[in-house]
C-alpha cells in the first residue's frame, strides 16, 4: 500500500472535485497537486440534459432522443418523466468520472488478460476512454439525465463510439461494486487533500508561534483565568488537535484501502476474474474478502464523515477563540483588513466574519455525518438504492472541511496579537495562585487552604499577591519567606513551571522545536 508523509501548503483555493492525475492511468497514485476545488459547484457548469433539452455541444450534432436503458430488456415501457428525475444521480455523481474511467480501464485489462475480452477489443475500449476523458475535462461531455448516472453515462457515450466491443466491458461487474469502487477511490484521493490542508493549517499556527515568542497570556478555565500560558504554548494545543486529525484521516484511508470490484451485484460472478489484478492496479491494499459486504458497506465514508465532524469541532473552537479574541471585551488580537468585513450600517465596524463561518459551518459538517448515520441506520444487506444519497453529504463534508481548514490558514497569517493589552489584562485573576501553592511545599491541600486566604487578603487590599508585603504573608503563615516573590508575577510563574508538557519555555521550546522538524518549517 501506498504510504502517506508530511504535507506541504497547499494552492488557496477551496476543492471543486477530487481525481486522480490522467498520467495515473491504472496505478490509482494520485497527484496531490492536480486536487483542485473551488468555490463553485461539485463540477464545474455543465448542463445535465434531459431528453428534450440540450444546451451544451453534443456528441451527435442533434439533441439526443430519450433512449432505452441499458438495463431495460424486461421492461415494456421506460420510466416516466417523474421517476426519472426523481432517481437520476448524474446532477451529482458525475463527480466521480475520473475513478469510473480508471476503475473501467483496470477491468478491461484483467478481462483480456483472463480471456473474457480480446486484446484488439481491450484496446478500443481503453482508447475510447481516453477520449470520453478528454471530452469531460474539456467540457465537450454531454450528460444526460435518462442515463441516469456517471457509470451508464460513460458506458452508453462507449458504446456509441465504439460499438459492440464496449458492451463487453459491464462482464462480470455491476453497477453496485463500480460505485463502490469509484466511491473508494474518491474518498481517498479526498482524505490526502484534507490531511495535506490539516497540515498547512498547522504550519501556520507554528508559524504564528514563532512570531510571538515570550508572549504571556491569561489561560482560562470556565471562561474564568486560571493560570499563566505561553501563547505558542496555546497555539500549540490546536497543532496537537489537528494532529490528532490526520491520524484519524490515515486511519480511516488505510480501512477504505480494499477493493470491491468483482463483487458485482452481491454474489459475485462465476466468469473466472481476477480480483487481485484490478486490486493491485487501482493502488488497493487487497480485495474485499466478502461480496456482500462490499456492496453494503458504508462503514469507510461514515467513519470519514466522523473524523471530518472532529476536525469541524477543533476549527469551530479555534474560531471561537479568536472571536472572542477580537471583541473589544478582550482586544487580545486584531485581524487584518484582509480577512475581515464591514458592517451595512455600522460604519466604524470590523467583524472577524471567516471565523463566525468556521464556526457556524461545523454544524453543516456534523449535520453531513449524522445524514449518512441516519441513513445507513436499518438497512438490510445488501444494496439498497437508498445508498445513492450517500454521496452529496459527503461531497458537501469534504468541501466544508477544506474550505474551512483553507480560511482558518488565512486568518492565522493575517491577525497581530495586541502585546500591550494583553500585558495590562495580566496582573486580573491572580493567575501566579496555583503557583504560590507549590512554593509552600507542604501538603497541598493545605497550600491551597493558605493561598486561598492570601487571595481574599488581596480582595480586601485591591491589589495582587505580588503587592502583599512579606509581613502580611507571614501573618497568613509563618512559612512564607523573602523568596516567595520569585515566584510571584505571570513571568516568574512561567518559569517555574518544568513539568513535560507544560507552559514552561524550556517545554515550550521542545514542543517547536518537534513541530517545526516534524513540519518541516525553516
Amino acid at each position: 500500500m501506498e504510504s502517506v508523509g508530511h504535507y506541504s501548503a497547499t494552492p488557496s483555493s477551496l476543492f471543486l472535485s477530487i481525481s486522480s492525475s490522467s498520467s495515473a492511468k491504472l496505478s490509482g497514485q494520485t497527484s496531490l497537486s492536480s486536487l483542485a476545488f473551488s468555490h463553485r459547484p461539485i463540477m464545474p457548469k455543465r448542463e445535465v440534459i434531459s431528453a428534450s433539452s440540450q444546451t451544451q455541444a453534443p456528441l451527435s450534432p442533434s439533441p439526443p432522443e430519450k433512449e432505452n436503458k441499458l438495463w431495460g430488456g424486461r421492461f415494456e415501457e421506460s420510466v416516466t418523466d417523474v421517476v426519472e428525475r426523481f432517481t437520476e444521480s448524474i446532477s451529482f455523481d458525475k463527480v466521480l468520472y475520473k475513478h469510473d474511467i480508471m476503475g473501467s480501464r483496470a477491468h478491461a485489462s484483467m478481462l483480456a488478460k483472463q480471456g473474457l475480452m480480446s486484446a484488439s477489443d481491450r484496446d478500443s475500449i481503453l482508447k475510447g476512454l481516453d477520449e470520453i476523458e478528454r471530452r469531460i475535462e474539456k467540457g465537450e461531455f454531454v450528460w444526460r439525465t435518462d442515463r441516469e448516472d456517471v457509470h451508464m453515462n460513460i458506458e452508453a457515450a462507449l458504446i456509441d463510439m465504439i460499438g459492440e466491443p464496449a458492451k463487453k466491458l459491464h462482464t462480470a461487474r455491476s453497477r453496485n461494486d463500480q460505485v463502490l469502487t469509484d466511491f473508494r477511490l474518491w474518498c481517498r484521493d479526498a482524505i490526502d487533500s484534507v490531511v495535506e490542508r490539516v497540515k498547512h493549517l498547522q504550519v501556520a499556527l507554528v508559524k504564528l508561534a514563532l512570531k510571538n515568542e515570550g508572549l504571556i497570556v491569561p489561560g482560562y478555565t470556565h471562561l474564568q483565568r486560571a493560570q499563566p500560558v505561553l501563547l505558542q504554548h496555546l497555539l500549540l494545543a490546536f497543532v496537537e488537535q489537528l494532529e490528532r486529525d490526520a491520524g484519524r484521516l490515515l486511519d480511516c484511508r488505510v480501512r477504505l484501502n480494499f477493493c470491491p470490484l468483482g463483487a458485482c451485484a452481491l454474489a459475485g460472478t462465476g466468469l473466472p476474474i481476477d480480483r487481485f489484478m484490478t486490486s493491485e492496479a487501482l493502488g488497493f491494499t487487497a480485495p474485499m474478502r466478502n461480496s456482500i459486504d462490499a456492496v453494503s458497506d458504508r462503514d469507510f465514508v461514515l467513519e470519514f464523515l466522523s473524523a471530518n465532524s472532529i476536525i469541524a469541532i477543533h476549527l469551530s473552537r479555534l474560531g471561537e477563540e479568536w472571536v472572542l479574541w477580537a471583541s473589544e471585551e478582550f482586544g487580545f488580537i486584531t485581524p487584518s483588513d484582509s480577512v475581515s468585513t464591514g458592517s451595512s450600517i455600522m460604519p466604524q465596524k470590523k467583524n472577524p466574519d471567516p471565523m463566525e463561518l468556521v464556526r457556524g459551518k461545523s454544524a453543516r459538517v456534523v449535520g453531513d455525518l449524522v445524514t449518512l448515520l441516519t441513513l445507513c441506520k436499518g438497512l438490510p444487506l445488501a444494496y439498497n438504492r437508498d445508498l445513492q444519497e450517500d454521496k452529496e453529504p459527503v461531497f458537501d463534508s469534504v468541501k466544508t472541511i477544506l474550505g474551512m481548514l483553507e480560511v482558518s490558514a488565512e486568518f492565522a497569517q493575517n491577525i497581530t496579537f495586541n502585546q500591550d493589552r494583553i500585558k495590562k489584562a495580566l496582573p486580573a485573576g491572580y493567575l501566579d495562585a496555583t503557583t504560590l501553592a507549590d512554593y509552600l511545599g507542604v501538603p497541598f491541600r493545605t497550600s491551597h487552604d493558605i493561598v486561598g486566604r492570601s487571595v481574599a487578603l488581596c480582595d480586601s487590599k485591591n491589589c495582587q499577591l505580588r503587592d502583599l508585603s512579606l509581613d502580611e504573608l507571614k501573618s497568613i503563615n509563618p512559612m512564607f519567606d523573602k523568596d516567595v516573590y520569585d515566584y510571584l508575577g505571570v513571568e516568574n510563574s512561567i518559569e517555574k513551571f518544568c513539568s513535560y508538557g507544560s507552559t514552561g519555555s524550556s517545554c515550550v521550546a521542545d514542543q517547536l522545536s518537534y513541530w517545526t522538524a516534524k513540519l518541516e518549517i525553516s
